[in-house]
């Protein structure tokens, strides 16, 4: 048995240091775990969440969110991914797959295409190019993910050509998919979904994201052409104030070979204030609609409308261990629906 000497490190996430091991051979096991409990105030007997929440979608409960290990392998010509998940999180996003796919979080492998340029080419299940916020509610300056989030891929299937200039400003990436949201396509879908991703940074404290989806997430026989497209910035203002502004827009073929579309978009601004080392706020305000129902279901007529805002506190009981609270409101159609969600997470 190889023996592996750690050492410590640090990792910068929302202006907050976390503690980390890292392997000195390039192998590196890691894990991360987040336990909740929610209390939804407009749902006396129901344990779970509307339809259009995926993480922390369990009411009344304490609840795993998300329990991951994940090993991680990497050299100076190629990479590897390999993280095994549990929890409500992963029952909610995976349904959809079959077997053991439903607790495979992440399965790539990647390769470095040129020995002088940072150009890769990465394969497998991977994280969603889309979106500034992830799974890992540590790597989230808020409890809970906004509707933005929850409504577009957390993770993607296929294959990502990836650029990075040697100053590090620009970051470019296309992909080929297997769909939205999808380790497996959809039964009797043949078309392949296309993304890139551009990611700019203009200055240490200022960056870019532009992202989009182009395919369809139904068979061949009723395929509707899917176009979207995700745009968000990020400025640290300062060692203690982060902003955050994301706007998404997407359109749905009426049916197949229409020249109709469906339209759906949505927006979210948050703020982080980090006190101290310890304590760190955040606030959101959100807004989604969704008139026709593509993405969001409901039986309104009219569709799906919201407008949210929360606040949320974080206390680092330790370099790696978070406890975190949040009060949310979401005013929907038929009126306010409050939530109060408080969890503990750990990065190991």
């Amino acid at each position: 048995m190889n023996c592996v000497t750690a050492t410590w490190t640090g990792l910068l996430v929302g202006g907050v240091f976390f503690a980390q091991a890292q392997e000195n051979n390039g192998l590196r096991i890691s894990g991360y775990a987040e336990v909740y409990y929610q209390r939804d105030f407009n749902v006396d007997k129901s344990n779970q969440r509307p339809n259009f929440i995926y993480s922390h979608n369990r009411n009344n409960e304490v609840s795993l969110n998300l329990g991951l290990v994940k090993a991680s392998y990497e050299t100076e010509r190629m990479r590897t991914n390999l993280g095994i998940g549990v929890g409500s999180y992963m029952s909610a996003n995976y349904a959809a797959e079959p077997d053991v796919l439903k607790n495979i979080y992440e399965a790539n492998l990647g390769v470095r295409l040129s020995s002088t340029h940072e150009l890769w080419l990465d394969v497998g299940i991977l994280p969603s190019h889309i979106g500034f916020e992830s799974a890992e509610g540590m790597n989230c300056p808020t409890l809970t993910r906004s509707i933005m989030a929850e409504n577009s891929p957390y993770f993607e299937t296929g294959a990502k050509l990836s650029y990075q200039t040697r100053n590090k400003r620009w970051q470019m990436a296309l992909l080929a998919l297997n769909g939205w949201q999808r380790i497996q396509r959809v039964d009797g879908n043949t078309t392949p979904a296309f993304g890139h991703q551009l990611t700019f940074r203009a200055s240490e404290r200022l960056t870019f994201n532009s992202s989009s989806f182009v395919g369809s997430d139904k068979p061949d026989s009723t395929r509707q052409m899917r176009y979207f497209h995700n745009l968000y910035g990020q400025y640290q203002w300062n060692e203690k104030i982060n902003f955050i502004a994301g706007f998404d827009i997407g359109a749905e073929q009426c049916e197949k070979g229409s020249n109709q579309y469906q339209h759906w978009y949505t927006a979210a601004l948050i703020m982080q204030y980090r006190a101290n080392a310890r304590l760190a706020f955040a606030g959101r305000a959100e807004y989604y609609k969704d008139r026709n129902g593509v993405i969001i279901a409901v039986d309104d007529p009219r569709g799906m409308e919201a407008v949210g805002g929360s606040v949320n506190a974080d206390y680092h009981i330790l370099p790696n261990v978070v406890w975190r609270t949040e009060v949310k409101n979401l005013v929907l159609r038929d009126g306010p629906r409050w939530s109060a969600t408080t969890a503990l997470a750990v990065r190991f």
